[in-house]
């Protein structure tokens, strides 16, 4: 993996109900921000759908098949979100810098993502509060945590060869730092 997702705290929990996650990634803000908003580009990493917009209604739809460059099956326990759409509402929009959008058609917080400059490099921060699950701290932080590296493996001209075996090992390390 790319120095970019070198990291010494994967998660971390900064409330009950929210947790965080910072990465920096190899690529300049304008070129994170695509990603983070363009459907087409969100789908190489997390979920494709709409365009996100100000002010403006989200749909994310997951297709974890496309973040493998490996033809790799879905773990049973993700069949049932294979091809999901979820209908989510862009709560906070500002160009270049931050990024919020409900989650779980709203049951599950809001997502925000907010971008700093470091050089030709951006530094992202995730914060997913209002987390309602009682293993979502977990759940999200692993989800979260392999998305972004595989975000960061994708700005780096990189593809991730398993998706799930990241997911794995990311639950694991994940789980740990939410012990500690």
């Amino acid at each position: 993996m790319a120095e970019a997702t070198a990291i010494t705290v994967p998660v971390e929990r900064t409330a009950p109900d929210t947790i965080r996650l910072e990465r920096l990634l190899d690529a300049p803000v304008d070129t994170v921000w695509r990603y983070l908003t363009e459907g087409e580009l969100r789908a190489q990493w997390f979920a494709g759908g709409s365009d996100a917009r100000a002010d403006g209604e989200l749909d994310l739809v997951f297709e974890h098949d496309n973040l493998s460059s490996d033809e790799v099956p879905y773990p049973e326990a993700y069949a049932s979100h294979k091809g999901a759409v979820s209908h989510e509402k862009v709560v906070r929009f500002e160009p270049k810098r931050v990024l919020a959008f409900t989650f779980g058609e709203g049951r599950n917080g809001v997502a925000t993502f907010e971008l700093f400059p470091d050089g030709e490099r951006t530094r992202l921060v995730l914060t997913h509060s209002g987390i309602q699950s009682p293993t979502g701290g977990l759940d999200f932080g692993s989800g979260w945590s392999s998305h972004l590296a595989v975000l960061a493996e994708r700005l780096a001209g990189r593809t991730v060869r398993n998706f799930w075996e990241l997911h794995a090992r990311s639950r694991e390390t994940v789980a740990k730092a939410l012990e500690g």
